[in-house]
C-alpha cells in the first residue's frame, strides 16, 4: 500500500471533480483534462503536497494560473479525504495539508500488512535473474567480491519485494584457460611436496596463492605420492576433479556466512558439454554475423554497434570467453525464459558490458528482446585503518579475502558498508565498522530497533501492551516529530519502487538511517512512558510501527535486527 501514491491520486480526484464543477458554471472553460504534478516540497511550511495544475493548463485555458488555482479550490470538497485543508500560493500553486485519516492510514497499512509493509507490484511478477559475484573458483573469494555479492543479494530482495519474480544465480568459470592453469598450478605444488622444491618449476603465469599450495597439500596427504608417475594431462585433470569442488565448496560456504544463498549455481562447463557453445556461433555463422582470419572465427560486433569486432573461435579451435558469454546469456533468455537479466559487475567491466549489451540485442537471430539485458557497474572499494589503506589480513598477513574480512568485522557491518551507492567508489572504515556509536550507521539503525524492544517490554512489563489502530486516537499524535516520523514511514513503499527501477539498493541504507533519526527526534522530544492513557498508546503504537519497518528493511540488507544492544 503507497499512501504517498494514494495521496497524489487523491489530489486529482478531487481537482477533476472541482474542474467539473467550475466548468458547469462556466467560471472555467470546459472540455479539457487538468494536466501538470503533483509533488511533496521540500519546505512543507505552505502545506504537505504542492499542486501545479493550474500552471500546466493556463495556456490551454488561456487564463491567469492564479485565477485557475482559485476556482478549482472555490469547487473542492475534501470531506473524507486524506486532506484537511487546502490553499493558493504564489502564481498559482495549490498547496494541500494531510488530515488525520492519511496518518492514521499509514499506521494501519503497516498493522495490517506486518512485515510486507512496503512491497509494490510494479514488477507485475516479471522473470528476473540477477546474477552476482560469479568469481573464478580458482582462488578464493576477493573483497571486489565481498561488495558484489551484497549489493546484488540486495537488489535481488528488493526486486522480489517490488513484485518480480526473482533468481539469483552464480556462474561457475570451471572450463577454458583458467582452469588448465588451475589444473598446473596444482600440479606443479604437488610434485614439489613429492620430489622437493627445486625438483620442478612453477609456471610464471600460475596462481601462486597458498590456497593452491593447500590443495596440493590435501591431495597428498589422501594420496602420498599416488600422482607422480601418472601422465601430465591425467594427472591435471584429477587435480582440477579434486580441486574446482573444494573450492566451490569453500565458496558456498563463506557465501552462507556472508547471508548470501543463490538460487542456482550453473556451470560453464555444461554449455561445452551440450553442445549449446558451438550451436550459439554456428547460428551466428549462418546469420552473416562472422567471419574467418587468420584462421581464428571472428564476431561483427562493429555492425552490432560495438567498438571493436571479437574473436570467437581461436586458430586452435578453442571457443573464447565471448562465444561462451553469448551462449550462457542465450540459455538464460531462451532456454529458461527469464524476461530480463541483470548482471553485477565491477567497473573494469564497463566497456565489455557495453559491447557485450550491443551484441545481444543486435544479433537478431539470438532472439533475445532490446533492453532485456541490464547491469549494475559497481565501482572499486578501498579498506580504510587508521587511515591508511588496508590490503592484507592481520591474521594471515596475506591479501585481504571475504572470509578474512568477516573473521574481522560483523557480517551486519560488512553488508551495511558494502551496499553503499554502487556507481561511488567506496571508503570502507574499517575503525569505523566496529564502533559502537552514532557515527556507526549500522549501530545507529539497529539501536532503534532494539531501544524500541526495550521500550515495548518495559511498558508490558507494566500491562501497558500495543494496541490495535482501532482502539488509537490518531489525533493525539499531532507533535512535527510525531507526523515527520509517520510520513517517513510513508516513504518505504515509494524507495522501494524506485530501488528496483535505478537499480540501486543503497536508497535503502539511506531510508532507515534517516528512519533511525527521525525516531531518536521524536523519542527524545516526545515522552511515552508516564504520558496520560490514550497519548501513551499512540506514541507507542507509533514507535512499534517503526520497529517493524526498521526489521524489514534490515531483513532487505541482510543485516540483523537485535533486540539488545
Amino acid at each position: 500500500m503507497n499512501l504517498i501514491q494514494e495521496a497524489k491520486n487523491q489530489i486529482k480526484e478531487i481537482a477533476s471533480k472541482a474542474y467539473e464543477k467550475a466548468s458547469e458554471k462556466g467560471i472555467l472553460p470546459g472540455g479539457m483534462e487538468l494536466t501538470g504534478s503533483v509533488e511533496i516540497p521540500k519546505d512543507v511550511s505552505h502545506g504537505d503536497y504542492a499542486c501545479g495544475y493550474a500552471m500546466a493548463c493556463a495556456r490551454t485555458m488561456r487564463m491567469a494560473p492564479r485565477k485557475i488555482a482559485d476556482a478549482l479550490v472555490a469547487e473542492m470538497d475534501l470531506e473524507g479525504t486524506y486532506f484537511k485543508e487546502v490553499s493558493v500560493a504564489g502564481a498559482g500553486f495549490m498547496n494541500f495539508r494531510l488530515s488525520d485519516k492519511w496518518y492514521g492510514a499509514v499506521l494501519s497499512a503497516v498493522e495490517e500488512m506486518d512485515s510486507e509493509y512496503g512491497s509494490v507490484n510494479v514488477g507485475n511478477g516479471e522473470k528476473v535473474m540477477v546474477e552476482f559475484v560469479s568469481a573464478n573458483p580458482t582462488g578464493p573469494m576477493t573483497i571486489g567480491n565481498a561488495r558484489g555479492g551484497v549489493l546484488g543479494d540486495t537488489l535481488a530482495a528488493i526486486l522480489d519485494k517490488a513484485g518480480y519474480d526473482v533468481c539469483r544465480e552464480f556462474y561457475v568459470n570451471d572450463a577454458g584457460n583458467q582452469v588448465d592453469l588451475f589444473g598446473r598450478s596444482i600440479e606443479a605444488r604437488y610434485l614439489q611436496l613429492c620430489l622437493g622444491e627445486d625438483a620442478v618449476e612453477f609456471p610464471d603465469d600460475g596462481y601462486h596463492g597458498d590456497d593452491i599450495k593447500g590443495l596440493a597439500a590435501l591431495i597428498h596427504d589422501e594420496h602420498g605420492n599416488k600422482y607422480v608417475n601418472w601422465d601430465s594431462d591425467a594427472r591435471r585433470q584429477a587435480f582440477v576433479e579434486f580441486g574446482l569442488p573444494h573450492n566451490i565448496a569453500l565458496m558456498k560456504k563463506h557465501l552462507e556466512r556472508y547471508r548470501i544463498n543463490f538460487d542456482n549455481w550453473f556451470l560453464e562447463s555444461s554449455l561445452h558439454k551440450s553442445g549449446y557453445v558451438a550451436e550459439t556461433v554456428q547460428m551466428l555463422t549462418d546469420n552473416g554475423y562472422t567471419y574467418e582470419k587468420d584462421g581464428a572465427l571472428w564476431l561483427r560486433n562493429t555492425e552490432l554497434g560495438a567498438d571493436k569486432d571479437e574473436v570467437l573461435r581461436r586458430a586452435n579451435g578453442f571457443y573464447t570467453y565471448y562465444a561462451v558469454d553469448i551462449a550462457y546469456h542465450r540459455n538464460k533468455f531462451i532456454e529458461r525464459s527469464f524476461d530480463r537479466v541483470i548482471n553485477v559487475w565491477g567497473a573494469d567491466h564497463h566497456g565489455h558490458a557495453i559491447r557485450f549489451k550491443n551484441t545481444l540485442t543486435g544479433a537478431k537471430c539470438l532472439g533475445i528482446a532490446p533492453d532485456s539485458l541490464d547491469f549494475l557497474i559497481m565501482q572499486m572499494v578501498r579498506l580504510t585503518r587508521n587511515g591508511e589503506t588496508v590490503k592484507v589480513s592481520k591474521r594471515t598477513g596475506k591479501a585481504l579475502t571475504l572470509n578474512d574480512l568477516l573473521d574481522e568485522i560483523s557480517c551486519d557491518a560488512c553488508r551495511f558498508f558494502f551496499n553503499a551507492k554502487p556507481d561511488t567508489h567506496l571508503e570502507f572504515d574499517l575503525d569505523l565498522a566496529v564502533r559502537q556509536d552514532s557515527d556507526n550507521p549500522v549501530y545507529y539503525v539497529q539501536y532503534a530497533h532494539a531501544r524500541i524492544c526495550s521500550l515495548i517490554a518495559a511498558l508490558a512489563s507494566e500491562n501497558c501492551n500495543v494496541k490495535p489502530m482501532a482502539e488509537i486516537d490518531i489525533t493525539k499524535l499531532s507533535t512535527e516529530p510525531e507526523r515527520d516520523l509517520i510520513k517517513q514511514i510513508s516513504i518505504l513503499p515509494e524507495e522501494i519502487k524506485l530501488a528496483a527501477r535505478d537499480y540501486d539498493p543503497s536508497k535503502i541504507n539511506r531510508y532507515v538511517i534517516d528512519l533511525a533519526s527521525r525516531f531518536h527526534r521524536f523519542y527524545n522530544s516526545c515522552r511515552i512512558k508516564g504520558e496520560e492513557p490514550e497519548l501513551l498508546a499512540a506514541r507507542l503504537k507509533l514507535a512499534d510501527s517503526v520497529k517493524i519497518v526498521l526489521k524489514e528493511c534490515l531483513a532487505l540488507l541482510g543485516v540483523t535486527a537485535p533486540e539488545k544492544m
